[in-house]
């Protein structure tokens, strides 16, 4: 029987691929193979400074796609950069995976994606594989995002995120 095989995505950032990447190397400990994607503009910052990249053997792959921008283009734009991650990226994601699969031995059974690169669940989704979402961030600041919606409801705090209503006990 084969290796699994993961499909790791981060969101280009360095808030993001480090912690990804880190479980990323988790994963390849535990006999896991793992092809991590970045994007072309990342994937030069990460390979050029990535100090344990011959201690995985050929259970960790780093490759790249594009983000859709011009090696020029600024990429501290985060709306301009994420509107053309998602127009250029899954489809270069699904053909990724597509010549992954070509190889019986390596085919894909799961795409961990960064949660700001929902996209690349869908195309998982649609290709039939399993599929999960990783949250970089702390677990603080995952529970207050999803909290936003009942702090509204409850009047504690409006549309705007501002306070409405501070109770002192």
């Amino acid at each position: 029987m084969a290796k699994p095989h993961v499909v790791v995505i981060p969101y280009p950032a360095q808030g993001h691929v480090i912690p990804i990447l880190e479980l990323a190397q988790r994963l390849v400990q535990q006999g896991i193979r793992v092809t991590f994607v970045n994007t072309d503009f990342n994937h030069k910052l990460v390979t050029s400074n990535w100090l344990d990249k011959d201690s995985f053997g050929d259970l960790m792959q780093m490759v790249s796609i594009s983000d859709g921008l011009e090696p020029w283009e600024d990429r501290s734009d985060i709306c301009k950069l994420t509107l053309s991650i998602m127009q250029t990226m899954p489809h270069k994601l699904e053909e990724l995976i597509e010549v992954i699969n070509k190889e019986e031995s390596s085919k894909v059974s799961c795409v961990i994606a960064d949660d700001c690169m929902g996209w690349a669940i869908k195309v998982a989704k649609r290709m039939g594989i399993r599929r999960a979402a990783f949250w970089p961030a702390s677990v603080a600041t995952l529970a207050s995002s999803l909290s936003f919606q009942k702090l509204i409801d409850d009047g504690i705090i409006n549309e705007k995120g501002e306070t409405c209503m501070v109770i002192y006990r």
